[in-house]
């Protein structure tokens, strides 16, 4: 079979998986398992790759495979490389806020345990950050939610045990907003987690519910970290912090032992400083895993390593790659036309909001031309009939019965342990059974005009938003292509979405690879928090601080 007619099956069988986990929403259990390791076979790695010349001067600025390879050589050792990150945390994250809890004990003890364990663990010492939605054995498991606040699980998420398993160590718990549901906030809806890029200005926000993630690795508080994404919360924050996040394809890796928001569109994934670092971390996550069948009858997991290459590749691609781009995704502020209706104190919030866009509209554009230097063909799409209403809120909220299905006898007993999260869980309740089915039945379509109109045309699609993909369990990479500081003084990362067919993972990490050795945008670092003046978000003297945010905010970029 050629490879255009093992694509096209690939397509057609996702399809029909898609649909049948589409009509298993409806018959899944109504809760989810709080008890119940699953029973995994050992996990093979592919050999990690060598780095190139080593640059950084601090171990907390090594990639995970610079730190990874200078242990294997017994350059450094776990202990070294994890009290830099401990050190790091006790000084910074007062102002970051990535953590809300930090194992400072256990990673020790685990350091100590890895400085003498034989044989070769791909992330052998790597000190990881891990979103508190996964089970952790021993560790509070809260998603910063009054419904967990008291709960320790009992066995460890199945993405954290082979993490863990391959010589991952847990430097602590991410924050993240209630139950997934926003931004880092408490349940009261007090913002927590800030930008390490602009931690004295709250108007620069951290991303969506995996921000401390984000944030713990983009400040140099954990060489990577895991996230979760129903609605952008992995691609969101990687792209507001300079870092390659992936959201792999429904069912690449197990959702069992990660407190749920759906059955249908929750994804799990790495944020990691560069593709390389995403590649170890996916390889390593990725598989079947009995305790979900989500995961069950998928091809094999592909050599993700393997794909992103040597680092002394040369950038161009191995293998042509047309980059579909769809209509909007150059558009930009038409200023002129805009003038004479733009009022002359004009918000600086909208200000800056306008020159970001212009700012963005010039990175993408330099980033096709980088593409087209490097060999990607680029190919302008018409949006598949009825796009906007397919991709818009109204079929997209259709989501919401699942998380309230789930959550119905928490709901029940006491609607306020929902916290500042509580609406979209009451929009779920009432939202009508019919309008659930018609929904299922718009995504199915919106999948088949994907598959067809779109990746018939075009191997990769650049996008401006996650939620297409994300709503049709679709692969997606963020990574950075520039910055932008003009509005507010200091630089702000600009990203990129790339989304592909089902289980192209591969092909994702591969180019945003080859971009990346031709451009240096991800080897960039925030400046140190005590650079910035402090207050420009609260006005207090803080950096970033526990100030409340608006609620609207901290939904839209949740999830």
């Amino acid at each position: 079979m050629d490879e255009v007619s093992h694509r096209a099956l690939v397509r057609r069988r996702f399809l029909e998986r898609m649909g049948r986990i589409s009509a298993a929403a409806v018959l899944a259990p109504g809760s989810f398992a709080r008890t119940g390791a699953s029973a995994l076979e050992p996990h093979p790695v592919p050999r990690l790759p060598e780095p190139g010349p080593i640059q950084a001067t601090a171990l907390v600025d090594l990639t995970l495979v610079e730190a990874a390879a200078l242990i294997r050589r017994g350059e450094i050792s776990p202990l070294e490389l994890l009290r830099a990150y401990l050190d790091r945390i006790e000084r910074w994250d007062g102002a970051y806020q990535a953590f809300n809890t930090v194992t400072a004990e256990p990673a020790l003890a685990d350091a100590r345990r890895l400085g003498v364990a034989p044989g070769r663990l791909a992330l052998r010492g790597m000190p990881l950050a891990i979103k508190d939605n996964y089970f952790t054995a021993g560790v509070p498991t809260t998603a910063n939610s009054l419904i967990f606040r008291d709960f320790v699980p009992a066995f460890d998420a199945t993405a954290w045990a082979r993490l863990h398993a391959a010589g991952g160590i847990l430097l602590g718990k991410t924050q993240m907003g209630p139950l997934a549901t926003t931004a880092a906030t408490t349940p009261e809806g007090i913002a927590t987690t800030v930008n390490a890029w602009s931690p004295a200005d709250r108007r620069a926000g951290p991303g969506g519910s995996s921000s401390g993630s984000a944030t713990a690795v983009a400040g140099r508080l954990a060489v990577a970290a895991t996230g979760t994404q129903t609605g952008g919360s992995i691609t969101s924050p990687s792209n507001a912090q300079g870092l390659t996040g992936i959201k792999p394809t429904m069912g690449r890796v197990s959702l069992h032992g990660i407190i749920p928001l759906t059955y249908t569109r929750d994804h799990v994934g790495p944020l990691a400083r560069d593709a390389r670092d995403a590649a170890v971390m996916l390889q390593v996550m990725a598989g079947p895993d009995p305790a979900d069948p989500r995961t069950l009858g998928l091809p094999s997991v592909p050599d993700y390593i393997g794909a992103v290459g040597r680092f002394d590749d040369p950038p161009e691609l191995a293998t042509p790659v047309r980059v579909g781009i769809l209509p909007g995704f150059l558009d930009e502020p038409d200023d002129e036309e805009r003038e004479a209706d733009r009022p002359p104190d004009e918000p600086d919030r909208e200000r800056a909001a306008r020159e970001r866009d212009r700012a963005t509209a010039a990175a993408r554009r330099a980033l096709l031309a980088r593409l087209e230097e490097m060999g990607a063909d680029i190919v302008e799409l018409d949006a598949p009939r009825d796009w906007d209403t397919l991709t818009g809120g109204a079929f997209n909220d259709v989501r919401l019965p699942e998380r309230s299905e789930i959550f119905l006898e928490e709901l029940k007993a006491d609607v306020r342990r929902f916290g500042v999260s509580l609406s979209p869980w009451i929009n779920g309740l009432l939202l009508p059974a019919a309008e659930y089915v018609r929904g299922q039945r718009a995504r199915l379509i919106l999948l088949h005009r994907i598959l067809d109109d779109l990746f018939t045309r075009c191997d990769v699609v650049a996008q401006t938003r996650p939620f297409p993909f994300d709503m049709v369990g679709l692969p997606l990479i963020a990574f950075p292509i520039g910055f932008e500081g003009a509005s507010v003084g200091v630089p702000r990362p600009i990203g990129a979405l790339l989304g592909a067919p089902p289980y192209e993972e591969d092909r994702l990490l591969a180019l945003v690879a080859a971009y990346q050795r031709a451009t240096d945008w991800h080897a960039r670092r925030p400046a140190e928090p005590d650079t910035f003046t402090p207050g420009g978000g609260n006005g207090d003297g803080s950096f970033g601080g526990r100030g409340r945010v608006d609620l609207f905010d901290v939904m839209e970029l949740g999830e």
